[in-house]
């Protein structure tokens, strides 16, 4: 016979910070990172040109993990060029749809996308306002042409460049709280 749990919030009416028991405190304090914000208006991150067509967001950049997150915008209907990722992807489609040519599903907004190290496909958006996309990637993406040959990879130190580049064209500062 089994119980079952059902999943309740934590007891509490008082909005205040609570103390929480940590043994390993001072090595948290001496060695870890602290957490980050990075804010939804231009000075914390602006939307670099990403093609014609595009823009990113920057949101996150992780060296020691190669691991990079960002708003993909994409401004109308239009195609991100095929490429292959060498990590996991999650992406998460905030506006608009978007789908792969390789697979049969659409998604809209709220809808949950998940990659795998070794898939290839073609980004596309058929709607007319296109679409945004939250993703937290890991490795590198391998771009290729209509023909299949290699263009070029894109990982963390691609995009920290992509960003960083064009802050200093256009005098923004860079943001540290997206270096993590």
């Amino acid at each position: 016979m089994t119980t079952e749990r059902k999943m309740t919030a934590p007891p509490s009416t008082a909005k205040k910070i609570v103390e929480v028991p940590e043994l390993f405190r001072s090595l948290i304090d001496a060695r870890g990172i602290k957490g980050r914000f990075v804010g939804a208006d231009e000075a914390d991150s602006p939307w670099v040109p990403f093609g014609e067509n595009a823009a990113i967001k920057h949101l996150a950049f992780d060296v020691r993990n190669n691991i990079y997150s960002n708003i993909l915008w994409m401004k109308g209907p239009g195609v991100v060029g095929t490429h292959k990722h060498r990590g996991t992807v999650v992406m998460m489609c905030l506006e608009g749809s978007v789908r792969y040519l390789e697979y049969e599903w659409v998604a809209t907004p709220g809808a949950f996308i998940y990659e795998v190290p070794g898939e290839s496909h073609t980004l596309v958006t058929e709607h007319p306002e296109g679409t945004k996309l939250f993703g937290w990637m890991q490795g590198a993406n391998e771009f290729y042409d209509e023909n299949g040959k290699f263009v070029m990879t894109a990982d963390v130190w691609w995009f920290m460049d992509h960003y960083e580049s064009y802050c200093r064209e256009h005098g923004i500062p860079i943001n540290p709280q997206l270096y993590i």
